[in-house]
């Protein structure tokens, strides 16, 4: 997703909404956004990927292991 967003926005194309990417994150997408973010650096100067998404990478880490727990 960080990819197709980074290549949109060099060939100034329509690009991914933030929000939808947010909301990949949320939805246990997170690790993979931030490695995204990080292998293709993309969005690392935006204060609210730079806090958000790892902060979201914690919470997603609590969600599989409290449900890891339960199952």
């Amino acid at each position: 997703m960080m990819k197709v967003d980074k290549t949109r926005a060099k060939k100034s194309k329509w690009r991914i909404k933030e929000k939808t990417i947010f909301i990949s994150a949320f939805l246990l997408g997170a690790f993979g956004v931030l490695a995204g973010m990080y292998i293709f650096r993309h969005k690392t100067k935006h204060w609210s990927f730079k806090i958000g998404i790892p902060v979201i990478t914690i919470l997603n880490f609590i969600t599989i292991c409290y449900f890891y727990k339960i199952l």
